[in-house]
């Protein structure tokens, strides 16, 4: 074994890291931790090292960021970092309807593509970004961080142990409630209510809906949806009112493969009382799970107790007792940054990354099939992208 560590340094282009997710998720959870641990260790002599620059529109919020990483590269000029070698990757993480042209840029630039979802605002642009991906011969993939976090990796393992049998159902209940901001400040930006700026829950969250089901359940077949705008008037974090003109509620059914249903209820205007602020129940014939983001309860078909419906007599039964909860198994790390990790092995020891910008254009098209869905008050089907 050689003494010597070889060590590739990957220089990444961060836009938009001045944002929620942007700064805390991709910047303070995944690339710095990464950068501490001294790199994604490909073998005892070789590692591969981040080397990000901070890219955004706010010089006094990049500096500040700059100052509390230690990272003293940033800039606000876009073009002019994608114009120098040292830099391979983009990473991608503004807001929705900013993304496509800079994508755009940055694969004409040649470099290679990781972007946060939505993709884009159309299934439309979201296919064209993966063929001009393909066409400029760069490496892309899409951020799905919930296939790692520690509750879907637990159902998935159930599922390819049987322990369901055969799926019956998947029922999804996402969502907490966002404050207008006129006497608490909002938890989130302004420009999610804004269909105009990129805003909507069902363009946010139907593309997480997508991989999920794609990747653990089964492919989706077609969509029923009532997407909804309950709260019409919000607040600025500034205080000043605004017209909130995106849907901050969705009800929809998604029918899978092997005649699996799913009924997923997203929403910012209801207030959590269940295990998580998403809790997804799995039922089979042979058992059920219901999974948080990151424990999961398990009933077998042998413990599952026989309730009788009579609603004229109190019960004192605690169904929440006949659950078990699964045990912890394996360590498990940041999502977020797990799915790095794999990114830049795929970009400097080509190891496989099936998470394209393709799959990122499914979860816009899912998101739109639900628009139209609720529009027309109508089941419709989903096609086969290409």
């Amino acid at each position: 074994m050689s003494d010597e560590l070889t060590t590739h340094t990957v220089g990444i282009i961060m836009n938009g890291v001045t944002g929620r997710m942007g700064t805390n998720q991709h910047l303070l959870r995944s690339i710095v931790p990464i950068m501490e641990q001294g790199g994604v260790k490909i073998s005892e002599d070789e590692v591969i090292m981040p080397r990000p620059v901070l890219v955004g529109r706010n010089p006094v919020k990049l500096q500040k960021l700059s100052e509390r990483t230690g990272i003293e590269e940033w800039t606000t000029n876009l073009d002019e970092v994608l114009d120098e070698e040292d830099y391979h990757i983009y990473f991608d993480a503004q807001r929705t309807d900013l993304r496509f042209d800079s994508v755009k840029k940055a694969v004409a630039a040649g470099k290679h593509i990781y972007c946060e979802k939505p993709t884009a605002v159309t299934t439309e642009e979201a296919v064209r970004l993966h063929h001009i991906a393909e066409e400029g011969g760069v490496k892309h993939g899409v951020v799905q961080d919930k296939l790692w976090l520690p509750g879907l990796v637990q159902l998935k393992q159930l599922r390819q142990q049987n322990f369901f049998g055969k799926i019956l159902s998947v029922k999804a209940d996402f969502g907490y409630w966002v404050f207008e901001g006129d006497t608490i400040a909002p938890q989130r930006p302004s420009w999610n209510y804004r269909e105009e700026d990129g805003g909507g829950l069902i363009l946010d969250m139907f593309c997480h809906w997508r991989y999920i089901l794609d990747n653990i359940f089964g492919e989706v077949k077609s969509v029923s949806c009532l997407g909804t705008t309950h709260i019409d008037k919000r607040y600025e974090e500034d205080g000043t009112p605004y017209e909130a003109t995106a849907d901050d509620a969705a009800y929809a059914i998604f029918e899978l493969e092997d005649d699996i249903v799913a009924q997923f209820n997203s929403s910012w205007t209801t207030r959590v009382r269940r295990d998580d602020l998403v809790t997804f129940q799995v039922d089979g014939t042979r058992g059920s799970a219901v999974a948080g983001l990151r424990e999961v309860w398990i009933q077998p078909h042998s413990a599952t107790p026989k309730p009788v419906w009579n609603p004229d007599v109190d019960s004192d039964h605690n169904f929440y007792d006949d659950w078990i909860k699964m045990p912890k198994q394996q360590e498990f790390d940041n999502a977020f940054k797990m799915q790095w990790e794999l990114f830049l092995r795929h970009v400097v020891k080509d190891d496989p990354f099936r998470w394209n910008l393709l799959e990122a254009a499914k979860g816009v098209q899912l998101a739109e099939i639900g628009y139209e869905a609720s529009e027309q008050r109508a089941w419709i089907e989903v096609p086969e992208l290409a």
